[in-house]
């Protein structure tokens, strides 16, 4: 052997373990300090199937860079993954504080639009969060020292059967994880078996199995999206309790004969819920005009006289609720308004409004009004760039949708710059309010001038920016604040002109928030509210106010735990509508069977004894009553039911086919009556 070849083979050393050790260490860390700066559980089963998930991904990325001879492409391969592993975590934290979700695939169709809020968001990126580039960096340091070591591309050897033994091991090893029982928390709604076949509780699949694993997953589920859960619901026998409100037979009739399992499943769950009876205050409102006003970004800070008088006057003498919440998600403003017409649970990680606009609601809010003979209109001082209201509004039976365009309200075209709320109601009560074939109206407004950015200059959020600034607030809130006293001003402009036209005492004002103003920071939120950080924890950030307001009323306030899912049947109680109310998700909040329960989008729920959260499966009491292990499972389970048969009906456009189906059922029933009307006369005679 020659001294050359001495000097080859003492130079030669074969890195593969130490670079297949190193990167999955370095992934791990990663993970481990997002999970720590997300306040998860870093000793749990999920850190344990997370790694196994991390030597899993390292080892393939190890495998494929050493399948090339050029040691610069094995490093570019190893460092780029470690890279876009580091960079999407690190999104993913920064999206979760921001807009309270985590990125999605399914979200995608919003990308044109969310881009406008890049600089809101790199501003509420915490120092902290860059902690999880240091094992980058560090991988980078370890890439630099080692870069001189020779390596030997793979070959088929000994080597190669160890990493495909390893690899098989290993998944095997996770693929227990996910079935095992003991590494699945107790009060977890939803398997994780379930989740890794489709990820639609982000928290939970986050939690269980890492930012980058929820990534694949979320990508395979919008790549193949299934139609909805495969599990065979049957109704429980139950004996029927009494009721007087007449709701149909259809029902029961098309639940009988429908063969496809998807729509069985739907029937005999809507079948089975129970019929909510008339109580006190069913058609206090019958027969008066009804405005909904969905208020963009607005928090309690609104509740205050010296600032908002208008608002406190319509909350303080109608019937607020001080337990209200406005439950964020995916495209938290079109999502939220969606909920709030169909009284259905929007899809968490998708934009559900734009995704199924062709969908059709008959048991929408507008169509019940229209049964009733109502004028119904929807309008937003904003264009047709974030969801597509032309068409999702008529769907749920708006008698006229009028955006800004149609309203002839100006936009700037660049975002910051929002239209006022006065000339929405301005203009689109002249339109409401001229209507001379004495119907009564119904109409739904969705603000936006309160919408962020506070963190730049804008017309209405310098407009009393200075006036808020000498009361003490911060820069940020003296904005918000500002642009609030402008929706202010607007629902003042809303009850002089209904005061004008006389319909003031004849019409309803429902006011609710689509979500709080999460352009603010926590600290931001804190100084508005005047309470400490520390109490905004637990979905605390998402109260928002809520009103049903009439001058014929006395002012009520009620402390049920609510939100926009119940608007729906509650309103169809007060006036007295048509309405089957087990075809809704949310109950009619005045009935005896209300559950005061707020239920948030990963499954979550509050009341006034408790706060479950679903991403860590872990409960925290408010007073000296608890639940036993089976009343949260079983409250769980309502909920987790409740969600999925709401995703699987919007998913098959439920509803399309039900009110087909309803349809020809009383067709049908029509024609049974008129044949035996005939064979009656034909027996007479």
């Amino acid at each position: 052997m020659s001294s050359n070849d001495k000097e080859k083979k003492f130079v030669y050393k074969d890195n593969f373990l130490s670079n297949w050790g190193i990167l999955t260490i370095v992934l791990f860390i990663v993970e481990m300090i997002f999970r720590g700066l997300n306040k998860y559980a870093i000793i749990s089963y999920a850190s344990l199937r997370i790694l196994l998930s991390v030597i899993i991904m390292s080892l393939i990325i190890t495998t494929l860079s050493t399948l090339t001879k050029r040691k610069w492409l094995k490093n570019t391969i190893m460092i780029a993954f470690a890279f876009l592993y580091t960079i999407y975590t690190w999104l993913q934290m920064g999206f979760i504080n921001f807009l309270g979700v985590y990125i999605s695939f399914h979200t995608s169709s919003q990308f044109g639009a969310v881009k406008d809020y890049v600089f809101d968001f790199l501003a509420s990126i915490k120092l902290s969060y860059y902690l999880i580039f240091i094992p980058f960096i560090l991988f980078i340091v370890y890439v630099i020292v080692t870069r001189k070591i020779e390596y030997k591309k793979l070959k088929i050897n000994l080597k190669s059967l160890f990493i495909l033994l390893a690899l098989v091991c290993t998944s095997l090893l996770y693929y227990v994880s996910l079935n095992a029982s003991f590494m699945q928390e107790d009060l977890q709604v939803k398997s994780n078996k379930k989740l890794f076949k489709d990820p639609d509780v982000p928290t939970i699949a986050v939690n269980q199995f890492g930012t980058v694993v929820f990534g694949l997953l979320d990508f395979k589920s919008f790549i193949l999206p299934s139609s909805g859960d495969d599990t065979v619901f049957k109704a429980e026998p139950n004996v029927e309790v009494p009721h007087n409100r007449e709701v149909s037979e259809a029902l029961s009739k098309i639940a009988e004969n429908e063969t496809t399992k998807k729509y069985m499943n739907l029937n005999n769950y809507f079948l089975s819920q129970k019929v909510t009876d008339y109580n006190d205050y069913t058609g206090l409102f019958e027969g008066k005009n009804v405005i909904v006003v969905l208020m963009e970004s607005v928090n309690n800070a609104i509740i205050n006289e010296k600032y908002f008088p208008n608002y406190y006057n319509l909350y303080t003498n109608g019937y607020s609720f001080e337990n209200n919440y406005s439950p964020r998600n995916s495209c938290a403003t079109g999502n939220n308004e969606f909920s709030a017409m169909t009284s259905l649970y929007s899809i968490y990680n998708t934009c559900t409004s734009n995704v199924y606009k062709n969908n059709t609601y008959f048991e929408a809010i507008f169509n019940l009004f229209n049964n009733k003979g109502y004028n119904t209109t929807s309008m937003h001082d904003f264009v047709e760039w974030y969801y597509y209201r032309k068409t999702i509004h008529p769907n749920m039976g708006s008698g006229k949708y009028y955006n800004a365009s149609s309203l002839g309200i100006d936009t700037a075209g660049y975002y910051g710059e929002w239209p006022s709320d006065i000339e929405l109601f301005d203009k689109g009560l002249d339109i409401v309010l001229n209507n001379e074939d004495g119907k009564p109206f119904m109409t739904w407004f969705t603000t936006v001038t309160s919408h962020q950015p506070y963190s730049v200059s804008s017309t209405y959020g310098d407009l009393y920016k200075d006036y808020f600034k000498e009361e003490g607030y911060t820069e940020y809130n003296s904005r918000y604040l500002s642009k609030l006293k402008v929706l202010d001003d607007a629902l003042g402009v809303m009850v002089n002109k209904l005061k004008e036209a006389g319909v003031f005492e004849d019409t309803v004002i429902v006011l609710l928030a689509d979500h709080y103003p999460y352009g603010l920071s926590k600290s931001n939120v804190s100084q508005l509210l005047n309470i400490p950080t520390s109490e905004l924890g637990d979905y605390e950030i998402e109260r928002t106010p809520f009103v049903i307001y009439n001058a014929d009323i006395k002012g009520q306030t009620f402390a049920q735990y609510n939100s926009y899912i119940n608007l729906v049947p509650t309103l169809a109680n007060l006036l007295n509508l048509d309405y089957d109310p087990r075809l809704y998700m949310g109950t009619d909040l005045f009935s005896p069977d209300y559950e005061s329960r707020v239920v948030f989008a990963d499954g979550s729920w509050k009341n006034e004894y408790a706060y479950y959260n679903a991403s860590s499966s872990k409960i925290t009491y408010f007073t000296d009553k608890e639940y036993t292990i089976e009343e949260i499972k079983a409250i769980n389970n309502e909920i987790t039911l409740k969600i999925e048969m709401s995703s699987n009906a919007i998913k098959n456009d439920y509803f399309n086919y039900l009110e087909k189906e309803i349809a020809e059922y009383n067709n049908t029933l029509e024609e049974e009556n008129t044949n035996n009307e005939i064979t009656t006369e034909d027996e007479e005679n």
